[in-house]
């Protein structure tokens, strides 16, 4: 590859984006230069940087994101109680604060590794599962372009009653022509999108803190109400457990994304506040999801919120302040996710060409056109996404179930990365001095907390959703072979004994989980 090319596709990389259930654009993705051992580095300072404040509003914007639209209703929806998403949000709580620190460590005591999440399992565990956290990262991604479609066409019907209930050929239709389009914005190898993102941003925020500020001072927060959906759910005959288990899946996806908060550590003017503003935001992030998860169950009864249309929050102030508030909250929405998804169309593209880079995916995936845009990943992912699409209007499968999926495929490099960590923290303790304030202990109760936590989710996942991550999973491993064989032929295709151990984990659980969707035995 010339030396043009590859200086514009690593343009294009830094406009790239993050945007989810818990992910709003980011315009620049992790990239960090090697940094050589020495605490004086942490406390130098960047005049052209961002402050505490400038810095945690920024990590604020990176997480939240679609999801906190629809959590009144999903919250509800699988008959949980309010004890039960309490719950739910605590467990989240902790597990994601754990991963909060893990990528922030991981970003301090191993800057040279870049690329993506997926290169801690390249490094720490080898090719093989290098790739599977690639491929599942990948997925998530465009998936979650999907997750917006499906979402953002749910409350544009609200508008535009032809779209009927979001879901029928015009939305296919009017979705083709909107990921396609963005798929020529991609290839022109677009810089930088910081209106786009700032349109996001607006659209986004100032509805939710419009939405709790009203609810608290209109006195439309009914305290009984909210004491009865406490103890009862739309399900009453769900035992609690499982009652955690379907709330659970709906806390992880709303966060999805926050390995995105470690993205702007580079633009800080002192290292030294990257912590505390990862900490600052995730805080406030969960003061913003606790606040419409908990007041949504003091304005309706969980089986009125568990009926709701998408965005559900539009319909739960429609009942605080009237039809206006319906519409105002659907138009907010359908800004935010037409932007969103221009940021998520790079992401989606980006992270395969940075695994092909690194030679964790075949070189195809490098190939640029001549403003550096990776045209191979641009082209791949789009038709993935299409397909997604026929199947989601053709089948009628509803915005969750394509959330669910987003965030299954996400807990292999979520579980790898907590992994790497864990193993850092065992044979690389010198690498925490004078980098990392808090005691060799802490840092590995983060890594073994972060670990537990991406096991329970897959639990939440489900049969379903489990059967339908190792299925995609299945599909991935030829293009495994494809990226040895290219790289080093003539050598063995799983040469160690992790890559042995890997491989044959998923091509069993793949090959069982077809078996067991074509059967029946699981549904969709």
């Amino acid at each position: 590859m010339g030396s043009q090319k590859k200086g514009g596709a690593k343009s294009f990389a830094k406009s790239g984006a993050k945007a989810a259930g818990g992910k709003s654009p980011a315009i620049k993705t992790i990239e960090h230069p090697a940094i050589p051992v020495g605490a004086q580095l942490f406390d130098k300072e960047n005049p052209q940087g961002m402050g505490l404040f400038r810095l945690s509003t920024t990590v604020i914007t990176l997480i939240v994101g679609a999801g906190v639209f629809t959590m009144s209703g999903d919250q509800a929806a699988g008959g949980a109680s309010g004890a039960a998403i309490a719950t739910a949000w605590g467990i989240s709580g902790v597990g994601v604060l754990c991963l909060v620190l893990t990528f922030f460590a991981l970003s301090r005591l191993k800057p040279g590794v870049t690329g993506g999440i997926f290169t801690y399992a390249h490094k720490g565990f080898g090719e093989f599962i290098g790739f599977a956290s690639a491929w599942g990262y990948w997925w998530s991604a465009l998936l979650t372009t999907v997750t917006f479609c499906a979402l953002l066409f749910e409350s544009l019907a609200y508008f535009f009653p032809f779209f009927g209930a979001g879901d029928n050929i015009w939305c296919l239709v009017a979705a083709s022509v909107l990921v396609w389009g963005y798929a020529a914005l991609a290839a022109r190898g677009i810089g930088e999108i910081s209106l786009v993102n700032a349109v996001i941003t607006v659209s986004k925020i100032v509805p939710i803190l419009l939405s709790i500020i009203l609810i608290i001072f209109l006195g439309k927060f009914d305290p009984q109400l909210f004491w009865q959906n406490m103890h009862s759910g739309s399900n009453p005959d769900l035992a609690f457990l499982d009652q955690v288990k379907s709330a659970l899946m709906l806390t992880m996806w709303v966060f999805v994304g926050i390995e995105g908060a470690v993205a702007v550590s580079g633009r800080a003017k002192r290292q030294s506040d990257v912590g505390k503003a990862t900490i600052i935001a995730f805080c406030c992030v969960m003061a913003i999801y606790l606040s419409v998860s908990m007041l949504s169950m003091g304005i309706m009864p969980l089986s009125d919120l568990a009926g709701l249309q998408n965005p559900s929050l539009a319909y739960v102030m429609e009942a605080v302040v009237g039809p206006w508030g319906a519409g105002f909250i659907s138009f907010a929405v359908s800004l935010s996710l037409v932007g969103a998804m221009l940021g998520y169309t790079i992401l989606a593209t980006e992270a395969p060409y940075f695994a092909a880079e690194q030679g964790i995916f075949p070189k195809a995936f490098t190939r640029t056109n001549k403003r550096g845009a990776p045209v191979v990943t641009i082209l791949a992912t789009t038709i993935i996404v299409e397909v997604c699409l026929c199947f989601w209007v053709f089948t009628g499968e509803a915005y969750q179930f394509f959330y669910v999926i987003c965030a299954a495929m996400i807990l292999i490099p979520y579980l790898l990365s907590a992994a790497y960590f864990a193993r850092v923290t065992i044979e690389d303790k010198g690498l925490f001095k004078g980098r990392l304030g808090a005691p060799l202990g802490l840092w590995r109760a983060v890594a073994v907390i972060g670990v537990v936590y991406s096991f329970f989710l897959a639990f939440a996942a489900g049969d379903n959703g489990c059967s339908l991550m190792f299925v995609l999973y299945l599909v991935g491993l030829p293009l495994y072979f494809w990226q040895r064989k290219q790289m080093h032929p003539g050598e063995p295709l799983l040469p160690t004994w992790l890559d042995k151990t890997g491989f044959a984990f998923f091509l069993a659980a793949g090959i069982i989980s077809a078996l067991l969707l074509a059967t029946g035995m699981v549904t969709i």
